[in-house]
């Protein structure tokens, strides 16, 4: 992932020979590992979700991007 990034948006020039996948691919495939690791954990993911959004979004964040009326 960073290394596509880095050839798209970064200083590091990229070899007309290095083949690069989508970024959508490298999304997927940390997803992917992020899901593994947590079942192997036995983590609910949609519980931690559902936490991790209460807690940060809806009550930590509720009012950090507040909507300014011109």
């Amino acid at each position: 992932m960073s290394r596509e990034l880095n050839d798209r948006y970064g200083g590091r020039v990229k070899k007309s020979s290095e083949d690069t996948k989508d970024i959508d691919g490298e999304i997927c495939d940390i997803m992917f590992a992020l899901i593994c690791l947590a079942n192997s954990h036995n983590i609910n993911l949609d519980d931690a979700w559902k936490k991790m959004m209460e807690t940060r979004c809806y009550k930590r964040d509720n009012n950090r991007f507040e909507r300014k009326e011109s």
